[in-house]
């Protein structure tokens, strides 16, 4: 074990970890919650692609898929990774119950000092992580990809009529108490191991207006949030939609609104 007074012991939660000694079992630095619903298609290739990338690091790591009741092969094709990549590994649900239901169940098992949840879509590349790695290292406790920022390093890919619908939703979510958050439902969210087992446990939405929920008690719990633009490409085959979901997705939100307050 490193000695309480080497120096790297105090950098180690930010700067990576320590080096161990000999036959000392490795912490994990990233935990990958993705949840499925009937992406047996889809799924396979971001997959690979997040099993591909953190091979590429060279640190400890485990993916978590949670299957949420799907009637297709999601299950059994995650299982059938995980055979020769151990550090991925699926969690069945009986029953369909939600995307936040899904996530939190991942998160409440999830082991890594970081922790990110990811659609399984892959509309944000694996690769997008060092943004929200960046500041995590930095001092956020949250950090969030986001669609509604301008930056000209990164490429968004979508329909006009997705674009037009999230800003209406967004604007609306800001004037229900989110207010400074340009893409509250983007998919791809990175925590440090205390701010989510801080805020995944008290997760009341199980459907697609979590992420709200999430934002708002984060904020009310005095964690620093920081949102970056990230490169994003819209994928066939979505499972919500602001225009189909969007009224129990603000019923839900004014619900966790009425429950934590208004926060700013």
């Amino acid at each position: 074990m490193i000695n309480r007074e080497d120096p790297r012991s105090r950098v180690a939660p930010r700067l990576g970890h320590p080096r161990l000694d000999p036959g000392t079992r490795s912490p994990l630095q990233w935990s990958v919650v993705i949840p499925a619903y009937n992406e047996a298609h889809r799924l396979p290739r971001y997959l690979d692609a997040v099993v591909a990338y953190f091979d590429g690091r060279g640190q400890p790591y485990e993916v978590i898929v949670v299957d949420d009741g799907s009637t297709d092969e999601t299950a059994d094709v995650v299982e059938r990774l995980g055979r020769r990549h151990p550090e991925v590994r699926v969690i069945r649900s009986g029953r369909n119950q939600g995307k936040g239901a899904a996530v939190r169940k991942g998160m409440l098992v999830a082991r890594g000092d970081w922790r990110l949840f990811a659609d399984a879509d892959g509309a944000t590349p694996i690769t997008e992580l060092k943004r929200l790695e960046a500041a995590l290292a930095a001092g956020a406790d949250v950090a969030i990809g986001s669609r509604g920022l301008l930056d000209a390093s990164v490429s968004l890919q979508t329909r006009p009529h997705r674009v037009m619908a999230g800003r209406l939703f967004n604007w609306i979510v800001g004037r229900t108490g989110l207010s400074g958050i340009h893409d509250s439902q983007c998919g791809f969210k990175a925590f440090t191991a205390a701010a989510a087992n801080t805020l995944f446990p008290q997760m009341t939405i199980e459907g697609f207006g979590f992420d709200v929920e999430l934002l708002l008690r984060a904020r009310r719990t005095g964690f620093k949030v920081v949102e970056l633009a990230v490169n994003w490409a819209d994928q066939p085959g979505s499972k919500s939609s602001v225009l189909r979901d969007g009224p129990q997705m603000m019923w839900q939100i004014l619900r966790a609104r009425s429950r934590l307050g208004k926060t700013g």
